[in-house]
C-alpha cells in the first residue's frame, strides 16, 4: 500500500504561471530517473515544453554552485535540456516561500520562492491526507484525473476557468521532440562471475552466458533494463530495497541443467511462483527417474524461455492427466497447443512419442524423381 507512516512518498510537480494549470506525479524515491520522468510526463500532459522553467536548487539538477553564483548542471539534467531545448532558472538559496498558487499577481511573473509555493500547493491539495492505492500506477492515474478536474475551477481574481486560460499557455509552449527523452540512469559495468549486475544498491541477474561480459544498465522508475551490445538481455521490476538480490529464474536454468544436484537449493528459484502442477511434475519425475528426472524437469522449465507460460502450463496439466510424465511428451503437447492440432502420444512406451517408421529406400523411388513420374 502506498501512503501512511511506513513509506515516504516523493512527487514531482509542475505548474504553468499564466493559467495556474498544475501537474503532479508520485514516485517511490527521489532519484534522477524520477526527476527526468516527471518532466517527460508533465510535457506530455500539457502537450508541449515551456521555453523556460523555474527550479529550486535541487541536487538532481545542480551538481555545484560556484563562487560567482554560476550553477554547474548535472550530466543527466543537461541531457534533458539538450533534448527538449528549454531554458532553466534557479532561485537563490535560502529564499523564502512564495505566494500561494491561487493568489492573483498583477505582473504575472513568478518569483524564485514560488517554487516552494507550488510544492506546498501540491502537497496540501493532492496528497493530504495521504492517499492509499495498490500501486503507483493507480495513484498516478488518480492524480492525473485530479489535475484535469481542477482545470474546471475558477480561481479568485479570475472570470475564466483554468482550462480556458490554459489555452493561452499552450500557445506559448514549444512542440515536443519526435522521440521522448529516455528517462533513465545509464551505467556501463561488467556482470560478475555469478551473472549478477549492480544497479544502485541492488544486484540484478543476467543470463549465465553473460557472466564477465560488459553490459549497459538503464535504470527506469519502474524497471531495470540490461543490454549487451544492441541486445536487451534482461528486464527486472525496479526494487527500492537496500542490498536486494533480484533474480530471473530463467537466467540460471542452463547452468542448473548441467548441475541438477543444486536444483532444490538454488537461490534464484526460491520464491518462483509457478502453478502447482509444476511441483507435482517435479515430484513424479524425480520419483520415477531420480537424477535424470531432475534434469528433465529443468528441461521442462526451459520451455518457458521460448514459449508462453499459458502454453507450457496447459501442456503440463494435460500431461499429468494423461500420465505422460516426461519432457518430450510435454514439449510435444506444447507444440500441439500452439499449432492447434491433436497430440499423437503412445502411452505404452517412454517417452510416449510414436515410434518413427523408417523403411529401406527403393531404387525405383529415385528413378521417379529423375523421370518426374510417380511409381
Amino acid at each position: 500500500m502506498i501512503g501512511g507512516a511506513r513509506r515516504k512518498l516523493h512527487y514531482f510537480a509542475m505548474a504553468l504561471p499564466q493559467s495556474d494549470a498544475f501537474f503532479v506525479k508520485a514516485y517511490p524515491a527521489e532519484t534522477t530517473e524520477a526527476f527526468c520522468d516527471g518532466h517527460v510526463a508533465a510535457f506530455a500532459f500539457f502537450g508541449g515544453a515551456p521555453a523556460s522553467i523555474l527550479y529550486d536548487n535541487t541536487a538532481l539538477a545542480v551538481a555545484k554552485i560556484l563562487g560567482d553564483g554560476t550553477r554547474k548542471r548535472t550530466r543527466v539534467f543537461s541531457e534533458l535540456q539538450s533534448h527538449c531545448l528549454f531554458e532553466d532558472r534557479f532561485g537563490r538559496p535560502g529564499e523564502g516561500n512564495g505566494e500561494p498558487l491561487e493568489r492573483h499577481r498583477s505582473e504575472r511573473q513568478w518569483r524564485a520562492g514560488d517554487v516552494e509555493g507550488v510544492i506546498g500547493f501540491g502537497r496540501r491539495n493532492f496528497l493530504a491526507p495521504m492517499p492509499r492505492f495498490e500501486s503507483f500506477e493507480a495513484l498516478n492515474a488518480w492524480l492525473e484525473e485530479r489535475c484535469l478536474k481542477r482545470q474546471g475551477a475558477v480561481l479568485r481574481g479570475h472570470t475564466e476557468k483554468i482550462g480556458e486560460r490554459l489555452m493561452r499557455d499552450l500557445d506559448a509552449l514549444m512542440p515536443l521532440p519526435a522521440a521522448p527523452y529516455d528517462a533513465c540512469e545509464k551505467v556501463s559495468t561488467r556482470a560478475t562471475s555469478i551473472s549478477m549486475v549492480r544497479c544502485r544498491s541492488n544486484d540484478c541477474s543476467v543470463p549465465v552466458a553473460y557472466a564477465h561480459h560488459e553490459v549497459q544498465v538503464r535504470g527506469y522508475v519502474g524497471e531495470v533494463v540490461i543490454g549487451a551490445g544492441a541486445e536487451v538481455i534482461a528486464r527486472h521490476r525496479r526494487s527500492y530495497e537496500k542490498a536486494n538480490m533480484v533474480f530471473d529464474p530463467l537466467h540460471f536454468l542452463p547452468l542448473l541443467e548441467q548441475k541438477v544436484g543444486a536444483l532444490d537449493q538454488a537461490a534464484p528459484l526460491q520464491g518462483w511462483d509457478l502453478p502447482g502442477e509444476f511441483a507435482t511434475l517435479h515430484r513424479l519425475l524425480e520419483a520415477r527417474m531420480g537424477k535424470r528426472g531432475k534434469r528433465e524437469y529443468v528441461q521442462v522449465l526451459r520451455l518457458l524461455e521460448t514459449f508462453e507460460m499459458d502454453h507450457v502450463h496447459g501442456a503440463v496439466r494435460h500431461a499429468l492427466d494423461l500420465g505422460a510424465i516426461g519432457y518430450d511428451a510435454i514439449k510435444h503437447l506444447v507444440l500441439c497447443r500452439i499449432e492447434r492440432r491433436p497430440p499423437r502420444l503412445d502411452l505404452d512406451i517412454y517417452p510416449y512419442l510414436p515410434r518413427a517408421r523408417v523403411e529401406t529406400t527403393k531404387p525405383a523411388s529415385y528413378m521417379s524423381l529423375v523421370t518426374g513420374t510417380a511409381r
